[in-house]
């Protein structure tokens, strides 16, 4: 992120036009002012000055400021690659879709919007600052791009220490100052010999601390509360997404964008203690060596770096270890990225189960079965990979007899990488049984956070003395992320628990979960189910500002209405909740849920 200054702005503003969806915008300089004249949320062209830029490569987008502190990402964007690869033009990230001001995806609306959506990566030590009484933001940063704290906490300490000479802080201080030292790499050794095809790291792993960092970014996830520096606990800031099929196919292959956390944590490479720095140098930016030098490090490369293994021709891409091991997906029209999930290819699951395969990103004009089949002469004896979930994933998306014992096996398979068998509690929340809850039972006491997280969210379709029972114990779990589920599964009973220390736990896990959802107010779901926590609680007034604001948020939100007539109803406001209703069918005239609740309020009130 850069202010909109000369050279840090790519893009042509020279009176270069683009026209998409029969809206013409015109890229303008006055001075050293930078103009977009385009459609605004009012659906009028008008002139928006150009405050930020945001990114270099492979494309540059722009950020506007919409008043109230709310500042916008434009869709439309420019290409900053060479023309010889199709760049140097501007592009929309809303090409091929049909995307009006009224629309959340539209530039102005809240899915574009820097301050939730993309300031916290792109920044050092952000706050959102977002006020729900007047839907403003008051965001602050203490650098505009990403920073040495980014990563390693408040430098203050360090800076002063290296004022003085060397051998004063080596008597002094035994370390740097840094809050946050990522040593997980220090002094460790890969081994191997003459006879080793892979490296074996000397000392195992002693924690996953230098990744966490990583995912403050680098992973797709929920972000839970303010005040995150490096070193925090993730968990107790973020909720990472699991392997589920919005986002990943069934045997873990990207789908929408991950962001690499979630990938990596599938493959060998981490159950074998490699971590980010081991291939990506953080201060460069750049990865640590060259092609397939970079695996070689540790992949004996008589063994691996040959035809006899790769069956390609060395001088052309199937040679490249990445081609067929991290296969790129594109994401904002124009940026490759690699699957860090590093699997086999396995054009086989294709033909069975649908998945895509690296062999047919190159081979796009041949068949999955013609694939399979070369695979299956140059390997004989089948090479599976260290993935093994696609089955039984594939079989839950599809909702086939017998998925929920397969999960269950995923889930109790402790061979499984964590976040695979964390995926396969969440899935089992679709599957409620004597199973699934007896491995929510089981798992809610184990030592990981994601584990203990993910087992509770099985329980939201159990009765809710069945849930009280696993989730209160963790009304005090150490992980923020685990506590906030908790205490959304004991609401119903948690301010009448029979024992006053567990009615504390509730009341302090309550009091999180209002600052965590008023943190993230400025989305509609977060306001539906803070109004929702307060209806199980019987606090039906607050629920309905909740509710309220939703709907002010997002008049198109149909679950806000519903829930906000059923609070009502539930107080004998019966024409109050029918006009609620009303209200909703104006935005959405022909919504069933909406006709269908009007038809019920409508008969109570005859009776």
């Amino acid at each position: 992120m850069q202010e909109a200054r000369s050279p840090a702005v790519l893009g042509r503003f020279d009176g270069s036009r683009f026209i998409e969806g029969g809206v013409t915008s015109t890229f303008l300089r006055h001075g050293d002012r930078y103009v977009v004249n385009t459609e605004g949320p009012d659906a009028m062209l008008r002139d928006f000055e150009i405050l930020y830029t945001f990114g270099v490569w492979p494309l540059q987008q722009y950020l506007v400021d919409l008043g109230g502190g709310r500042i916008q990402a434009l869709a439309l964007s420019w290409d900053a690659r060479p023309a010889a690869l199709g760049g140097q033009r501007w592009f929309s990230l809303d090409s091929g879709a049909s995307v009006t001001p009224a629309d959340r995806l539209h530039w102005s609306g809240r899915a574009m919007n820097w301050n939730h959506m993309c300031a916290d990566c792109h920044s050092t030590n952000v706050r959102k600052g977002y006020d729900g009484a007047t839907d403003t933001f008051h965001t602050t940063r203490t650098e505009i791009s990403v920073g040495c704290e980014s990563c390693h906490g408040p430098g203050s300490v360090h800076s002063a220490r290296m004022a003085y000479p060397g051998w004063v802080r080596r008597l002094a201080w035994h370390d740097s100052g840094l809050p946050t030292q990522l040593t997980e790499r220090r002094n460790v050794r890969w081994l191997r010999d003459s006879a080793t095809r892979v490296a074996v790291r000397g000392t195992p792993r002693p924690s996953s601390h230098e990744i966490d960092t990583c995912a403050q970014c680098h992973a797709r996830r929920l972000h839970v509360a303010d005040g995150y520096t490096a070193g925090a606990s993730f968990m107790d800031f973020y909720a990472p997404e699991l392997i589920v099929p919005d986002l990943y196919y069934p045997d873990g292959q990207q789908r929408a964008e991950v962001f690499g956390y979630g990938s990596f944590l599938q493959s060998k490479m981490y159950a074998a203690g490699v971590t980010c720095a081991d291939c990506h140098d953080p201060h460069t930016q750049k990865i640590r060596q060259p092609g397939n030098a970079m695996c070689t490090q540790c992949h004996r490369a008589a063994t691996y770096n040959t035809t006899a293994h790769h069956f390609h021709d060395s001088a052309k891409e199937g040679a490249q270890c990445v081609s067929c091991h991290m296969p790129t997906t594109t994401y904002m029209m124009v940026d490759p990225r690699h699957d860090h999930s590093m699997r086999v290819p396995r054009p086989d699951l294709t033909v069975s189960l649908g998945v895509p395969n690296a062999c047919g990103r190159c081979h796009a004009n041949r068949t999955a079965a013609w694939a399979a089949e070369k695979i299956r002469r140059w390997y004989p004896k089948p090479v599976t990979g260290f993935q093994t979930f696609a089955g039984a994933f594939a079989a839950d998306d599809r909702k086939a007899r017998g998925a929920a014992d397969s999960l269950v096996r995923i889930a109790n398979d402790l061979a499984q990488p964590m976040i695979v068998r964390a995926s396969a509690l969440v899935r089992l929340g679709d599957h409620p049984g004597p199973p699934a809850f007896q491995a929510a039972q089981r798992w809610a006491r184990d030592s990981s956070a994601l584990i203990r997280r993910s087992a509770l969210t099985i329980l939201e379709s159990f009765p809710v003395a069945q849930r009280v029972a696993v989730a209160k114990p963790l009304l005090g779990d150490p992980g923020r992320a685990v506590r906030l589920e908790a205490v959304w599964l004991v609401a119903p009973l948690g301010d009448s628990l029979p024992v006053s220390i567990d009615r504390r736990a509730f009341a302090d896990a309550a009091a999180e979960f209002v600052v965590s959802a008023r943190y993230n107010a400025d989305r509609t779901v977060s306001r539906i189910a803070l109004g929702t926590f307060y209806a199980v609680r019987s606090k039906l007034d607050s629920a309905a500002v909740e509710y309220r604001a939703a709907i002010k948020l997002d008049p198109r939100a149909v679950q806000a209405y519903l829930y906000l007539a059923e609070a009502l109803r539930l107080q004998g406001r019966i024409p109050e909740a029918i006009e609620t209703i009303q209200a909703g069918l104006r935005e959405l005239p022909s919504d069933p849920a909406l006709l269908r609740a009007r038809a019920a309020l409508v008969a109570i009130a005859r009776r």
